[in-house]
């Protein structure tokens, strides 16, 4: 079309099939590995002791962790978080540390060491219970965001664009969870904070497509709905670019700069916002089509009342 002759003009639609293979692959070895090794959860999870230490002086999280491992604690996570001088411990919940006196010995072998043992700001032990129960809680809570979601997108658009629109939410947290699985990142409750995260960026990008494509709908009349698909998609596409790389740039910086503490919520979202980008394109839109969807769906009836004369609109030609 002559209107569009400025725009990219990516057949986006006419390749679902090789993004249905892409993300089926996806999904298949996520679930593969949630199956068979499942998530590497934290101790906000599975349970144990959290100490925050801060130093007058710079330390090195690496003889830190050699220390510990040579006292009987060879699975304690050792991390920065803030500056060189605050260190965070985390001990896993096992049979030979399973209640809070946990944190007194850790003190104890730090101080003994060349480290020092340091100030401590806060002790946290999180039992197993709790941390199932923190467990069964987000995921609650991401079950009622993606309710949410449907509701908020059936009455905004119509019921095809609402399961399109779930399908890619579902699509972005099973990758991405799917993906913590397979290179066995920790998974703690930032990361879970995170993947709600993912469901506001990705579900942003689906509604400023659904948007165009519903205003398309309704100026290209004779065109059909796969066209008025791609038009829409390749319109938004700069934004969706844009709004990509501004948001990845940042969360690189948080990734690289931001300290061990935030590595997984900072992963979680890089993970999310490529993901999301990509269901935005890949997913949404043509599950939308493969359900049916037409202009007539979102074109609203006027009934015209019998024996009443209709005023001629003043800019009816």
């Amino acid at each position: 079309m002559q209107l569009f002759k400025n725009l990219t003009a990516i057949n986006f639609i006419g390749h679902r099939k090789f993004a249905l293979v892409f993300s089926i692959a996806l999904l298949a070895a996520g679930f593969y590995s949630l199956f068979t090794q499942g998530l590497n959860y934290g101790i906000d999870f599975s349970g144990g002791t959290k100490l925050e230490l801060t130093y007058q002086q710079d330390v090195s999280v690496l003889d830190m962790r050699a220390t510990l491992a040579s006292s009987g604690y060879p699975e304690a996570v050792v991390q920065h978080f803030g500056s060189n001088k605050d260190v965070l411990i985390r001990i896993p919940l096992s049979p030979g540390n399973s209640d809070a006196k946990v944190s007194d010995d850790v003190v104890k072998i730090l101080a003994a060491s060349k480290t020092g043992s340091g100030d401590i700001r806060s002790v946290e032990f999180v039992g197993p219970t709790f941390g199932k129960e923190l467990f069964e809680k987000g995921i609650l809570a991401l079950v009622y965001a993606l309710i949410g979601v449907m509701i908020y997108v059936a009455f905004r658009f119509e019921w095809k664009f609402s399961l399109g629109s779930v399908a890619a939410l579902i699509h972005d947290v099973v990758i991405t969870v799917g993906l913590f699985s397979i290179f066995q990142l920790e998974f703690t409750l930032p990361v879970l904070a995170a993947l709600l995260a993912v469901i506001g960026y990705s579900l942003n990008d689906t509604i400023v497509v659904f948007d165009r494509i519903r205003e398309n709908f309704r100026k290209l009349r004779e065109t059909d709905t796969e066209e008025t698909m791609n038009i829409s998609i390749n319109q938004t596409l700069p934004r969706t670019i844009l709004t990509s790389l501004t948001t990845l740039l940042v969360l690189l910086a948080l990734y690289f700069y931001g300290g061990d503490a935030l590595n997984g919520f900072a992963a979680t979202l890089i993970i999310g916002v490529l993901i999301g980008t990509y269901s935005s394109i890949f997913v949404a839109s043509p599950t939308v089509l493969m359900l049916g969807a037409t202009a007539e769906d979102l074109l609203v009836e006027v009934v015209e009342k019998e024996g009443v004369d209709q005023p001629e609109h003043p800019y009816t030609p």
